[in-house]
């Protein structure tokens, strides 16, 4: 892990940007610990961390100011990383079905996420070493956001994933439905009722496949870009309650 930059934010957030294996990714912490934090791995979908970086950043906020350290990396394909011609080519796809006004069929949805939790988990898994060799962060570690998929292999998987909260979407391939029954760790879902690029009861049966025993579904109204404040002060009162 390379730090390529260093700056402290208004509300004593210490940010440096940093590459691994040429993969960028952001990490924030309290400006001054006295002892390990707890991490929480911030994921997003795959448009690019300079598009993303403002919503990042609000989260990460959040997430210092309950006294745990935060960090996001790229995607593969998005942002400076190299394109990748696949995915380039699922999203064309997914772009034609979505505008056809018919339904995304299975191949598609399978072609444009499957290739891409392949490949992230475990890059996420690396960086995920490489944050934990730092002096200032410790365990127990969380995983936040999406892409959904993403989360649920790397809940299944990273045995130093306690906890996770999944911001529930469409778009999952039949294959995660399966592993989320495998998925233990306690739960936390925020679901958008009126999301309209959500197939809700997609989204609930979702819900209902997790294994996990302890799992809680946060549903508000409003679209995707709606989350209310209160939401999201639950969800971190979820991460609080189990890595702290």
């Amino acid at each position: 892990m390379h730090f390529t930059s260093e700056r402290r934010l208004d509300d004593d957030v210490l940010e440096r940007e940093f590459t691994l294996d040429e993969i960028p990714g952001i990490l924030w912490t309290p400006a001054s610990v006295s002892a390990p934090v707890p991490l929480i791995l911030l994921g997003h979908p795959p448009l690019g961390l300079g598009k993303m970086y403002p919503r990042l950043a609000g989260r990460a906020r959040h997430v210092v100011a309950d006294g745990f350290a935060a960090a996001t990396i790229e995607l593969p394909g998005s942002g400076d990383r190299p394109r990748w011609a696949a995915i380039e080519q699922a999203r064309a796809d997914l772009r034609r079905a979505m505008q056809a006004g018919g339904p995304v069929d299975d191949e598609i949805v399978d072609a444009l996420v499957l290739p891409l939790v392949e490949k992230a988990v475990p890059e996420w898994r690396a960086a995920l070493d490489a944050l934990l060799s730092l002096p200032e962060i410790g365990g127990p570690v969380g995983y936040s956001g999406g892409v959904i998929s993403i989360g649920i292999r790397l809940a299944l998987v990273e045995p130093r994933v306690s906890a996770a909260v999944l911001f529930a979407g469409s778009l999952v391939p039949a294959a995660m439905f399966e592993e989320a029954r495998r998925v233990t760790v306690p739960l936390h879902v925020l679901l958008q009722w009126d999301d309209e690029g959500n197939d809700r009861q997609a989204a609930l049966d979702l819900f209902d496949a997790f294994g996990s025993e302890e799992k809680t579904l946060h549903a508000t109204m409003g679209g995707h870009a709606g989350v209310p404040q209160f939401a999201g002060e639950a969800a971190d009162r979820f991460f609080v309650r189990h890595l702290k």
